[in-house]
């Protein structure tokens, strides 16, 4: 048993010698991940200062400055682990977390994927940090564009991240793209306006809201002549093209156009429809080559309103045609037999 004790303790004072050897180097290690790690930091700002004046470097510089900051930190770490284990190499650090080259591809499939798109969406840039930008059901504005994902600001205070291979392989629309944006709204007035007139009020209502742009002029156009109404399609041009400058533009000129249009009588007709009940109510009912289907009569050729009294002689003239012929069809037949 003493035996046992005392090769332990053997053990521990071994373990703790090594460790007090050791003691110097991991200071110094530690003291050199820590100089590796400010210069990594440095530069990282380093790279971000040198592409901040560029508009076409602006977002790349980002992500140098990740990857340059990410290399510097690695390489420390490998230098502070040479300096504890002197016989320390690269490789022994994959033996060590037991990962195999397989693994490593599948795992690193989709990372190097989204790596590669996102430095080709910083290179070609179809969008940029601060732009509003709609993607499938996701629209909102871009708040970084990272090695791995781009993250976005929905309008309702939600953040999506969307992997930047999805973006760079899918459709987004931009709506910060260019200074200016057009906007339209269709207006429905009824049959029985002036469509003129209607046009002209539209475009004093348009012109009358200071945000709305001069050049391009705001237009008016008729677009349908709809089942209920005569759908006029406005539209007007705004800058800057942001989502809340969309919404105020529009609450104005649209309550402008409204105001307009019910000031000078012109109709904002609810959908209606025309239902034709063929009740006997013209004389021409029933008699397919003359009755009208709801459409007009031509001149002098109006039917004449159907009387009760009508239909109860034209039903009795038929039941008496029927009762006459069922009377000779008996009587015939009595005399073949």
């Amino acid at each position: 048993m003493n035996a046992e004790i005392s090769a332990v303790w053997d053990k521990i004072q071994a373990m703790t010698n090594g460790f007090i050897a050791l003691l110097p180097n991991i200071v110094l290690a530690l003291i050199v991940f820590v100089i590796f790690f400010l210069v990594a930091r440095e530069i990282k700002r380093l790279v971000k200062r040198l592409t901040r004046n560029h508009r076409y470097a602006r977002n790349l510089g980002l992500v140098l400055g990740r990857i340059a900051q990410g290399t510097t930190i690695l390489v420390g770490l490998f230098v502070a682990l040479s300096i504890v284990i002197p016989t320390f190499k690269a490789g022994d650090l994959v033996q060590l977390l037991g990962i195999s080259g397989v693994a490593i591809g599948f795992a690193f499939r989709d990372i190097l994927q989204n790596f590669l798109a996102g430095i080709l969406i910083l290179l070609t840039e179809p969008f940029q940090i601060n732009d509003q930008i709609v993607f499938k059901s996701f629209e909102g504005t871009v708040e970084n564009i990272e090695t791995r994902a781009t993250t976005i600001r929905t309008y309702d205070g939600r953040r999506i991240v969307i992997p930047n291979s999805e973006l760079f392989t899918n459709s987004v629309t931009v709506n910060t793209a260019f200074e200016n944006r057009r906007l339209q709204y269709d207006v429905g007035i009824g049959y029985g306006d002036d469509i003129d007139l209607a046009k002209q009020l539209m475009l004093e209502a348009v012109h009358s809201v200071p945000e709305i742009l001069k050049d391009p002029a705001p237009d008016v156009l008729v677009m349908e002549l709809a089942e209920s109404t005569v759908n006029i399609r406005v539209r007007w041009w705004i800058t800057p093209p942001r989502r809340a400058d969309d919404l105020a533009s529009r609450d104005q000129v649209l309550s402008a156009i409204k105001k307009k249009l019910v000031e000078n009588g012109i109709d904002l007709p609810f959908p209606t429809q025309q239902v034709l009940f063929h009740d006997q109510t013209e004389e021409t009912d029933g008699d397919r080559s003359r009755q009208r289907e709801g459409w007009p009569a031509p001149q002098r050729e109006v039917p004449k309103p159907s009387r009760i009294s009508d239909s109860l002689r034209r039903l009795a003239q038929v039941q008496t045609t029927s009762d006459r012929t069922n009377y000779q069809d008996r009587n015939g037949n009595s005399n073949e037999k």
